[in-house]
């Protein structure tokens, strides 16, 4: 069925990315006209339809399909008073639902819901048909909601394993593995990773991506180079508390998201250190609120909106009772050079 073509089948035989694939099927700028035209050649030939084609099917056929209610969920601790990561990827969500006539409701998961294991409301009002949670929750609460809730779920930007649960992610340890790859290139070899292992799946797919990098070039791994920023059981960073940078500093640090990337680059500079003069930071997502950090950091960008474009099919197929093993669909993303790697000449000497 035309329905099963994902970008992913264009953009693997062709050898470019999904977001390139998205730009030159929606007519954005940034893609070749030769190249464009390969993939909207490809794209009819394997059956692929927009979104929006889509849509106006479903509209001809909604005698058949009833609009559904989406309930989201994301903990409190994704918020601060910058604008969040998840907000943006919730934005995608309830974008996408209204184009194919569902309505969205998100609701915060507190900590005092997460510790008290309590039923959140738009599950306990029965407001929802089907549940997305967007960001990684305690392990007892994904837990309790699995023995709770009745409607269908899908994590978005996680998974767990002891959960039967489908779930969206961005391709971490491929991402993260080439970033490390990208400070080799640069000359870098004595390079750190910061994120407190196990907090979240991503977390430790990254530090894996990035430890693989590591072996590939015959270095070894320094436990000391190996930063927390959050408190494993909450997910709470404090950069007062995490962050502690080691008594011999690497030439670079691979980080598990922007946002740390930036916490990091003001604990440097407030040790004395230049970035990247003296220390070459990169993160991942390609999302950090404007101000928050003076250095513009090279980083892996995440297709959001394919990620919620994903999740949201996956659990509409659930709502029109599909069976389906659960499984974990991956989500390409790419890497954006901006200013916080410098060129080594490979002062340091060899490994």
């Amino acid at each position: 069925m035309a329905k099963s073509v994902r970008l992913i089948d264009i953009a693997q035989p062709l050898g470019v990315s999904t977001v390139t694939v998205s730009k030159a099927l929606s007519g954005q700028k940034g893609v070749s006209e030769e190249m464009r035209e390969k993939i909207v050649r490809l794209a009819n030939e394997l059956g692929y339809k927009q979104p929006s084609a889509w849509n106006r099917e479903r509209e001809q056929q909604s005698t058949e399909k009833k609009s559904a209610n989406i309930g989201v969920l994301i903990h409190e601790k994704y918020f601060d008073k910058y604008d969040s990561f998840y907000l943006q990827m919730y934005r995608q969500v309830a974008m996408i639902g209204a184009s194919e006539n569902n309505f969205t409701l998100m609701e915060v998961v507190t900590c005092e819901m997460e510790r008290g294991l309590a039923v959140p409301k738009l599950i306990q009002e029965q407001k929802a048909d089907g549940i997305l949670v967007i960001g990684k929750l305690s392990d007892a609460y994904l837990d309790f909601l699995s023995n709770t809730v009745q409607q269908p779920q899908v994590y978005l930007d996680f998974y767990d394993e002891a959960q039967k649960v489908d779930a969206v992610v961005s391709d971490s340890f491929y991402g993260a593995y080439v970033l490390t790859n990208y400070l080799f290139d640069m000359g870098h070899e004595k390079i750190g990773y910061v994120g407190t292992l196990c907090a979240t799946s991503s977390i430790t797919d990254r530090y894996l991506g990035y430890v693989k990098s590591l072996l590939e070039h015959g270095v070894q791994v320094r436990p000391d180079w190996q930063l927390d920023d959050r408190e494993k059981e909450t997910g709470i960073m404090d950069e007062a508390q995490f962050l502690q940078l080691p008594e011999e500093m690497p030439t670079a640090f691979v980080c598990n998201c922007d946002k740390v990337a930036s916490m990091l680059i003001r604990k440097l500079e407030g040790a004395g250190f230049r970035v990247p003069e003296d220390i070459s930071v990169v993160g991942y997502d390609n999302y950090l609120y404007p101000g928050l950090c003076d250095v513009e950091i090279t980083t892996f960008e995440v297709d959001i909106h394919e990620m919620a474009l994903q999740a949201m099919h996956i659990l509409e197929e659930k709502l029109q009772n599909k069976s389906s093993r659960p499984g974990r669909t991956i989500v390409e993303g790419h890497i954006v050079l901006k200013n916080s790697v410098r060129k080594l000449e490979h002062e340091q000497g060899k490994h």
